[in-house]
């Protein structure tokens, strides 16, 4: 599968994650006393502040109320939307109140509950190892997978495209 176009990622105001699964290797830890663990990547978080630096705001809408999640968004100041049944709405709700269009954004998923904002953005992207069902329907699918790297992967693509018209050419002196 081919990598979005230059313009297309160019056009990027807004990247939506859901987590688990895109943050996360879709797997998740419990402890003798119920309390769950999940393996994040690291580098990720270099990739979301890039993204930040070039003003394109990032958010994650989960379907999950989970304090794993709340914490770990805390730590990546990103904006995070939990225990959201309707996925749709929330993300339609954040675009509205950003100003972004549909076609200015991306929705990153990896399972079923993620394929209505996968459609209605202008931009869908699942991580290797994504549902069957979301990589047929995804525009691109990475080369990493969730929780080993995917956001980084598509954070640095976006941040590549849209570099050379956000910041300043350097001059040799």
């Amino acid at each position: 599968m081919k990598k979005p176009s230059r313009e297309k990622l160019k056009r990027i105001k807004l990247v939506a994650f859901d987590f688990d699964g895109v943050f996360t290797d879709n797997k998740v830890y419990v402890d003798q006393d119920g309390r769950e663990m999940v393996c994040c990547w690291r580098s990720d978080g270099i990739g979301l502040q890039k993204l930040k630096e070039i003003g394109v705001k990032t958010v994650v809408i989960s379907s999950e109320i989970n304090p794993v999640v709340e914490k770990r968004c805390a730590k990546l100041g990103l904006e995070c939307v939990t225990g959201e049944k309707n996925k749709l709405n929330a993300f339609k709700k954040i675009l509205e109140r950003e100003k972004v269009l549909p076609q200015e954004a991306c929705f990153v998923g990896n399972d079923t509950p993620d394929l209505e904002c996968m459609r209605f953005a202008g931009l869908s992207i699942a991580p290797k190892g994504s549902m069957p069902e979301v990589v047929r329907e995804a525009d691109y699918v990475t080369k990493n997978p969730g929780g080993r790297g995917a956001v980084r992967e598509i954070c640095d693509m976006i941040y590549e495209a849209k570099k050379s018209t956000t910041l300043e050419p350097q001059v040799e002196r």
